[in-house]
């Protein structure tokens, strides 16, 4: 570190919200003498109490760190480099980086934070714009993750140069953004994180759940109410806000659960309280002790040993698959005899994956195989415990299925439906128990995936979700419990934000790999919006919107115009090699 800013030289930071705070950490975690000013002396003592709970640098040694409400302690310091990383409001920076520039020796490089407003007319009104460059984070920084360097035309190569350093020496990976893709990636992704409050404040789900649903079923690195813990509460109202304002589209309007935090200081990770409880490093708390208590609920007196799958596609083999390789007898009812003769196989080939992978032993591939049933005869689930109906999702054929196993299914037997998108309690009514049916909606692939989503009914018995919450827990799955409404926590999420990505292809000035590229790169999704409906399917998209919108009509489900002339000329995605984006 010592090689960019030299001997006896300091790094600054200025301003120690969550990104401040974030990289005094990564500065002081490679024993470089660093400086964080912060106009708040609460936020020094909170910042302060948390760095001792870090430790040092790499090697265990304690960082020279110095916290202090002075900005003009950099001068001192002999600051090579400078971040300024205050709030995102233009009169606050353009304050601050004229500060700067008349405390801080004549050859420091002062890098702002800046994600949404212009860096031109920042640098030019410091006074001493060939002296600041930009450092384009759409999230608080951790160690790997993107971060890009932006320079104006005025901004020297030392500046840069100094910027760069530093962002490779703290474990950034360099990136290149864009201005307008990261615009319009914060701008997507803000009404998703206000779709999540929304759904706390109706009392959906808890914040937990919701996170623990958007985590396992998308492959987030944070759920939305960690990720608004972390951005802090304060800063994505304001964004929400000023949009809304500025453009009216209801979407933005922030939830009033939002801004009752902001007026209570519930500000997130660096106030200590948000939607989480945070200790003493700023890490989300344990969980309280009625989830606790929901977690350990016990159902020994109705244990699942024999698990009954009503059909025979690619969801109900994997659920198969994962309910013999965890121990349980398994049989599954295909409509024909040629049907479960191929999911016999198909289910084998799978296992013979599995075992070639390490995902699980020979030995446990053999008792898997011989715990697995496959017929033609719905009367075989006579004497199963639970029974999984994973048929097409289409209602009618699925009240078919459940007309058939409230007939032949035992008394206490529970059963339980896949639907991904349709009302559970629609589903399952011709079966004639309501009290002991629910929604195990298992992400795909089965074996792999690990979330399932536990939905009940206005009817389904409080000891049916226990029974259903330790069978998930049984097969190494992570259950998130949810009221019967369409779409349930992911897909409710999911596809709003998608179909707002399409109609954002209106604007002439997107790019859809940029787009992409920004949210993948600098939110950490796994891929982009464009890249995942391709993956979905553009129209399996569709009927999903389709059913959401009827739902929640208003809500931002209303499937774009384009997405539908895509699907009637062909365009379904990865399947059929054409989508949003070329094979």
């Amino acid at each position: 570190m010592q090689d960019i800013v030299g001997p006896g030289r300091a790094v600054g930071i200025v301003g120690l919200g969550t990104v401040g705070e974030s990289l005094l950490n990564m500065v002081a975690a490679t024993g470089c003498p660093v400086v964080g000013v912060d106009h708040d002396p609460d936020v020094i003592t909170r910042v302060g109490q948390r760095l001792k709970h870090t430790g040092g640098d790499e090697t265990g040694e304690p960082a020279a760190c110095t916290l202090t409400t002075e900005i003009t302690a950099l001068a001192g310091a002999g600051a090579g480099v400078v971040v300024e990383a205050v709030a995102e409001d233009p009169a606050a920076k353009r304050d601050v980086l004229r500060r700067l520039r008349q405390v801080c020796p004549t050859d420091t490089a002062i890098v702002t934070t800046t994600s949404a407003l212009p860096l031109f007319p920042l640098a030019t009104a410091s006074g001493c714009p060939d002296r600041i460059a930009g450092l384009r984070m759409l999230r608080p920084p951790t160690r790997g993750r993107c971060a890009e360097v932006v320079r104006t035309s005025m901004t020297s190569d030392e500046t840069a140069d100094a910027a760069e350093r530093l962002t490779t020496a703290i474990g950034l990976e360099p990136a290149v953004l864009g201005q307008c893709a990261s615009d319009t990636a914060i701008r997507l992704v803000h009404p998703c994180l206000n779709r999540a409050v929304a759904m706390v404040a109706e009392g959906f789900a808890s914040p937990r759940d919701i996170d623990t649903a958007m985590r396992l079923g998308c492959g987030l690195p944070s759920g939305p109410l960690e990720l608004i813990d972390e951005l802090g509460v304060d800063r994505v109202h304001d964004y929400l806000e000023s949009r809304w304002r500025r453009t009216g589209e209801e979407a933005f309007r922030p939830v009033p659960l939002l801004t009752s935090m902001l007026r209570r200081g519930l500000l997130g990770r660096r106030t200590g309280q948000g939607f989480y409880g945070h200790d003493g490093q700023g890490l989300p708390g344990a969980p309280a002790p009625d989830e606790e208590d929901r977690a350990q609920s016990p159902a020994a007196d109705r244990p699942v040993g024999h698990v009954g799958v009503f059909g025979s596609g690619t969801m109900a083999r994997g659920i198969a698959e994962v309910c013999a390789t965890s121990g349980l007898r398994v049989t599954l009812v295909a409509r024909s005899t040629d049907k479960a003769r191929s999911a016999t196989t198909a289910i084998e080939a799978s296992l013979v994956r599995a075992v070639r992978r390490g995902r699980i032993t020979p030995a446990r591939k053999g008792a898997a195989c011989a715990a697995l049933a496959t017929v033609a005869d719905v009367s075989a689930l006579v004497d199963c415990d639970l029974v999984i109906e994973a048929v097409a999702e289409d209602l009618q054929v699925k009240r078919g299925v459940f007309a058939q196993l409230g007939a032949v299914c035992r008394p206490g037997a529970i059963l339980a439906t896949t639907t991904s998108s349709l009302s559970v309690a629609a589903c399952t009514a011709p079966a004639g128990r309501p009290g002991e049916t629910l929604g195990l909606h298992f992400f795909n692939p089965a074996p792999v995936m690990k979330l399932v989503e536990l939905v009940r009914t206005p009817d389904t018995a409080d000891q049916v979700m226990d029974v259903g919450r330790a069978f998930c827990a049984g097969l190494g799955k992570v259950s998130v419990a949810c009221p019967d409404r369409a779409g349930f926590i992911v897909n409710r999420l999911l596809f709003p934000y998608l179909a707002d990505a399409v109609r954002l292809l209106d604007d002439a000035a997107l790019d859809v790999v940029a787009l992409d590229t920004a949210v993948q790169r600098g939110f950490g999704h796994p891929m982009g919006p464009f890249a995942l409906l391709d993956v979905i399917g553009l129209d399996v998209s569709l009927a999903i919107l389709e059913r959401l919108h009827a739902e929640f009509p208003g809500a931002g489900c209303e499937p774009p115009s384009v997405l539908r002339e895509l699907v009637n000329g062909g365009h379904l995605g990865r399947k059929t090699g054409r989508g949003l984006r070329r094979a």
